[in-house]
Parts: C-alpha cells; sequence; structure tokens
C-alpha cells in the first residue's frame, strides 16, 4: 500500500487564512507545493514598490536579510499549520542558527523559498530553510519555531 501524500499548493487567500501577516509583513505569494510535516516551497516577487527598498538602500535597493529569513520562515508556515494538531495555531520565532548570507536580493527578483522540517517534538519545530534567486543560493538557516 502506497502511502506517500500528494503535494498542495496554496494561492495568496489560502496563505492568509492560516498566517497572520498583512501587507506590507506577507512576505509570501505563493506556495507552489507542500506536504504537512515535511515541505514547502514558495516565492515572494519583489518589486521596486517595496517599502523596505526606500531606505535599504537609496539608490541601491537590497532586500534586508532579516526580511529574507522572515519570508523563509513565513514559507515554513503550511508545513505545521495543515497538521490537524497545530490547525489555529500561530508560529513564532524560538531561534534562527547558521544563518549565512550568499548573495544579494533586488527588486524584480523573484525569491524562491525551500523549507524542510527536520524535526518536530510537542510545540517545537526544527527547519532548514534556503532562499533563492534565479537558481542561485541567497540565504540559508535552521529555523525554530514555537507554535502558540
Amino acid at each position: 500500500m502506497d502511502t506517500k501524500v500528494e503535494p498542495k499548493s496554496m494561492d495568496i487567500f489560502e496563505i492568509m487564512e492560516i498566517l497572520p501577516h498583512r501587507y506590507p509583513f506577507l512576505l509570501v505569494d505563493r506556495i507552489v507545493e507542500y506536504v504537512p510535516g515535511e515541505y514547502s516551497k514558495g516565492y515572494k516577487n519583489l518589486t521596486a514598490n517595496e517599502m523596505f527598498f526606500n531606505g535599504h538602500f537609496p539608490n541601491n535597493p537590497v532586500m534586508p536579510g532579516v526580511l529574507q529569513i522572515e519570508a523563509m520562515a513565513q514559507n515554513a508556515a503550511p508545513i505545521l499549520l495543515t497538521m490537524e494538531e497545530y490547525k489555529g495555531k500561530l508560529c513564532l520565532f524560538a531561534a534562527v542558527e547558521k544563518a549565512r548570507f550568499k548573495n544579494i536580493v533586488r527588486p524584480g527578483d523573484r525569491f524562491d523559498m525551500e523549507t524542510r522540517m527536520l524535526k518536530v517534538k510537542g510545540p517545537i519545530a526544527k527547519c532548514e530553510a534556503k532562499g533563492y534567486v534565479d537558481g542561485k543560493l541567497c540565504v540559508e538557516a535552521e529555523l525554530t519555531i514555537a507554535l502558540k
């Protein structure tokens, strides 16, 4: 008997059903593929109109690394919040470890994210997350999430 779970996707409206974030802090536009308890792939389309580009940096806009980490954490939410025991919960940062920034993310980029669950123990989950632009690794980190 094959027990493999078929991946699902989420549009922006489905994402907003599980995440409390709203503009300008909703940093995931689409979840292209996820399996509850396992992994999630999503993206954020970045335009020159993003508020943070005005001050980071004038005439040389770069997506702040902390917002790249936040986007990847939001991308992780469907992995947990679609599991029956965590539906309706809130995901909060407990730790960020091994963060490495490798390339710049700019206006016009599609910031692709991949998050894979490493372990879940009660209300604490640990995952590895990576962010890419045009297939090039921009950021990677281990994220610990507390569910409230």
